[in-house]
């Protein structure tokens, strides 16, 4: 094999290692359920209010802001539980600070949100 063709074939295994853990998350995750289906509305409403090429990119940005730090969360709370399975305080701040991490994202594409769908549904 030459260095190109396994430069290649890495890259797929690294697409197949990714997009098998994403459908991990949409598996057995609770908040990224919510957040595919909360996202597959905001989608449907994009299609009904006939939204601008900029506030798609601007949604789409957002949703994908939201998904991507709950994922690096939830990877953050299950090392978290492998070093340290019993309570730990500092092991608590860490993901403390994780979730507030997925917090501040959502705040800002709720606020995208309404910035986008407000003055159309009024």
């Amino acid at each position: 094999m030459t260095k190109k063709e396994h430069f290649i074939s890495n890259r797929f295994k690294s697409i197949r290692y990714a997009f098998k853990g994403a459908l991990l998350l949409l598996k057995t995750e609770a908040s990224i359920k919510i957040q595919f289906v909360i996202a597959l509305i905001i989608t449907a409403l994009g299609f009904y209010y006939n939204i601008s090429t900029t506030e798609w990119i601007v949604q789409v940005l957002a949703i994908g802001l939201v998904m991507s730090i709950e994922g690096l969360n939830t990877a953050i709370e299950k090392i978290s539980d492998f070093i340290h399975p019993e309570h730990n305080s500092k092991i608590g701040f860490i993901k403390d600070i994780a979730a507030g991490a997925v917090f501040i994202a959502s705040i800002f594409a709720i606020l995208i949100g309404c910035i986008i769908y407000l003055p159309k549904v009024f």
